[in-house]
């Protein structure tokens, strides 16, 4: 039986939450529950996920306000000690706002929403996150955002480069990122963001189930 214990953050403003909360508990029968923006404690979880969607409706910029929220600066000190934390599309933006990633999420180089599929490439599988994936495989993974245009200084690319801390990039980059950066994890190995949705891609049914194996490599790194 998996170890795994998920907790889904709910901000005002989330509409990922509860996408992820169905891959984690009835897709993958993981022990999950949500976790509300007010609370104090990550509890007895051993997986963070933050979703996506328009966190207190993305108001000064995206993920500014949940950066500061009660849950997110237990979510700090939960990855300061080394649990694992998902950031998935505003979950992205959050982890940057906090500083637990480096860099910055801005407009989409159009400067218009795109929602679509997009093929991904694997570029690093030694993390916790891309153990059951090939390196270099291609993947389909679906994009919703405004504001996922990756970027950071040179200093802070060749840092991510060289760590291999880019986990995905996009073949076909729909909205500018620098390095076609769809994917990065934190020096430590243990907090990811990502700007697409893996969670809107776990299930046939969806017409794509290349997402649900980075769900299925975190959980089995703490079996």
């Amino acid at each position: 039986m998996s170890k795994a214990k998920v907790g889904i953050v709910v901000f005002p403003g989330s509409n990922c939450d509860h996408d992820a909360y169905n891959v984690f508990k009835n897709i993958l029968n993981t022990d999950t529950e949500f976790l509300w923006h007010k609370e104090g404690s990550t509890g007895d979880r051993n997986i963070i996920v933050l979703p996506g969607g328009f966190s207190y409706g993305d108001y000064l910029r995206c993920g500014a306000i949940a950066g500061q929220s009660n849950v997110i600066r237990e979510v700090v000190r939960f990855a300061g000690n080394g649990g694992i934390v998902i950031g998935i599309c505003n979950g992205f933006q959050v982890l940057c706002e906090t500083g637990l990633l480096p860099g910055v999420l801005m407009k989409n180089e159009n400067i218009k929403f795109i929602c679509r599929t997009v093929t991904l490439k694997v570029e690093n599988n030694k993390s916790i996150f891309t153990s059951l994936y090939g390196i270099k495989e291609e993947i389909n993974i679906p994009i919703a955002h405004g504001e996922g245009n990756y970027y950071c200084d040179d200093e802070t690319l060749t840092g991510l480069i060289g760590n291999n801390q880019i986990l995905f990039t996009y073949t076909d980059n729909p909205n500018g990122s620098v390095h076609n950066i769809a994917g990065i994890q934190n020096i430590k190995r243990n907090v990811l963001g990502l700007m697409p949705h893996p969670e809107r891609a776990s299930d046939e049914i969806l017409g794509s189930k290349d997402g649900r194996r980075l769900f299925e490599s975190v959980i089995e790194s703490v079996l």
